[in-house]
This record gives structure tokens, sequence and C-alpha cells, in this order.
């Protein structure tokens, strides 16, 4: 299928007989394990996000108190599996995009069964400079948070995949790479708070690598 998918960026899949697959590590989300990348949230409504103040563009300071004025913006973040593809909408910025495949993604199609649910393949990630993001599970059900540290020179070995059994959610700190978080059954809505400008920096890892990601869903799939 020569289809262009929409994600944070516009991509036209390529087969896995052609791109290299890398195998990211499934980790117990713990606050230990996040590190600096965010930290378990016990309660969405209590949960402060993290906004950054406007970066210094030259010599001259940014003064005080200023560049923190964009506030929030939140709603439901919704993951669904369609047929081998899956598809989020982030009602807190409109966004729809399709983030991952269960089979090679140039044979996915939404009128196809889902053959297996162990892993998925996915082809980016993205962080947001201007502010953090909390996700909160509605159901309690588990999910998979893919992460990398801030800093623009990335690569694969710097990703890791978080498991959460879906009893607390998570602040993702500004800066922090990610993707929407993977449900591990075949859909889940996500409450989400995060900074309304919503700057967004991404990572095409099929350009950039070579690699679609195979991310793992379940944590005997080691």
């Amino acid at each position: 299928m020569n289809q262009t998918i929409q994600g944070t960026q516009e991509f036209i899949p390529r087969s896995l007989a052609e791109v290299g697959v890398y195998n990211v590590e499934l980790i117990v989300a713990t606050n230990d394990t996040l590190g600096d990348l965010g930290f378990l949230v016990d309660d969405f409504d209590a949960a402060e996000v993290q906004i950054v103040q406007w970066p210094q563009p030259g010599h001259r300071a940014v003064l005080t108190g200023t560049g923190l004025g964009g506030g929030i913006t939140e709603g439901d973040f919704e993951m669904h599996w369609d047929g081998q593809m899956i598809r989020s909408h982030n009602h807190a910025v409109d966004g729809k995009y399709i983030t991952g495949w269960s089979c090679d993604p140039t044979q996915a199609s939404s009128e196809k069964n889902r053959e297996q649910t162990e892993f998925l393949y996915t082809f980016e990630a993205n962080y947001h400079p201007d502010g953090g993001q909390v996700f909160y599970p509605v159901d309690n059900k588990p999910f998979v948070a893919l992460l990398a540290p801030a800093g623009d020179d990335i690569k694969p070995a710097d990703f890791k995949a978080y498991y959460f059994d879906g009893s607390k959610g998570i602040h993702i700190n500004a800066g922090i790479w990610h993707q929407p978080l993977f449900p591990v059954g075949n859909s889940q809505i996500f409450k989400d708070k995060q900074g309304a400008v919503h700057a967004c920096v991404a990572c095409n890892f099929v350009e950039e690598f070579g690699v679609y990601f195979k991310v793992p869903l379940t944590l005997n799939d080691q």
C-alpha cells in the first residue's frame, strides 16, 4: 500500500524488506527507571504540567515571569487499533495520526485482522520544547510509552519502552522524546493535558536511521 501516513510528519511507508528493524528494550516503569524522562502520576487533576520559559534568542535575557503565558490545554487522547494499524486522536490539539502497525507497514490494512498483539512497528518520535505532557489511563488498563532523553543528537539505543500496569499515569517532561502511548489491548482513552503552545520537534526513524522501531507491548516479549 503506497499511502501517505500522517504522524507529526507525513510519511510514505517503506517495506521491512528494504528497511531495518531496531528492537526496543521494554522496562517496567517506576520513578527510578524513568529518571529524568518524567514521573508517575497518581491523580490527573492534581498533576501540574511543566511549562518551559521561551528560550533566550540572543544576548538579552527573557524577562523574569514572561514567556510562560501560553498555559495548558486539555482533552482526551484516544488510541485504537484499526485492523493492522494503530490510530490516535489527540482532542487537546485536535491531532489525528497513524502511529504504528502490527505487520509490514506497506501491507497493513484496516480491513485485515491484527494477527499478533505482542509488538508494533513505529516510525517516529517527537518532543515539545515548551512544556511537559500528562497522560492518565481512564480505564486503568496497561500501556507502553516509548521515550528517550532530551537532546537532538539521539540514536536508536537512546530509546526505551516503558511498561505501565495502568494503575498510574505519567508526566513526560519537556523536551523528552516520546510517541503517543500504546495500549496493550485493542484501545485506550487517556486524559491528556499539555502546554497549549504545543511546539513539536520530530525525528523520522526510517529517514534518519534506516530502521523501524519494533516496540514490545507485553512483558513476556523479551
